[in-house]
């Protein structure tokens, strides 16, 4: 298997290569083109990136998730999610690295086979970095009002979170 995958990359690029010339396309001036568009979107899109990571890391070193986790304790008690994935579904829809800080932390503290480790698996696997992809998605193609985006995103990543956490509880 390993070895097919070393050669998809070169076979792809070989075979648009190929295409390019058949259809007299300019391939160097077409790729520099390209290259060009993908550093203005870049550019387009730091702020909006920019923004999130200065949010983020604000909220963690702030201690803001521990308070929020501690005040949110007695409606996961009701819903069954383990007080101790509350940070992790509270900075997932914002940010897939911060996510990823947490899921490894809990991963280390209770292990991967724990009712703990393995929610937070589901979870990282069953949700979106919602603010994020918005920011990336949107500040790309110019859209500044994201309408019912965000909270319909927001919805699936909490019915995913809290179904994730029952399931896991009852052993499925």
């Amino acid at each position: 298997m390993q070895f097919i995958g070393g050669f998809i990359v070169p076979l792809f690029f070989a075979v648009i290569t190929m295409f390019g010339f058949v259809k007299k396309v300019p391939l160097l001036d077409t790729f520099v083109t390209g290259v060009k568009k993908g550093v203005k979107t870049t550019i387009g899109i730091m702020p909006s990136v920019m923004a999130l990571v200065i949010a983020i890391n604000m909220l963690k070193s702030s201690g803001f998730l521990d308070i929020l986790s501690d005040l949110a304790a007695p409606v996961c008690d009701i819903i069954s999610i383990p007080k101790e994935i509350m940070p992790l579904c509270l900075i997932r829809p914002v940010s897939g690295s911060g996510a990823n800080a947490i899921f490894n932390d809990l991963i280390t503290q209770y292990g991967p086979d724990s009712i703990i480790g393995k929610t937070a698996s589901v979870i990282v696997g069953s949700t979106e970095t919602t603010f994020y992809a918005v920011a990336i998605y949107y500040g790309a193609i110019g859209i500044k009002k994201s309408g019912a985006t965000i909270p319909c995103a927001l919805m699936a990543d909490i019915t995913s979170m809290i179904i994730s956490c029952i399931l896991i509880k009852i052993g499925i």
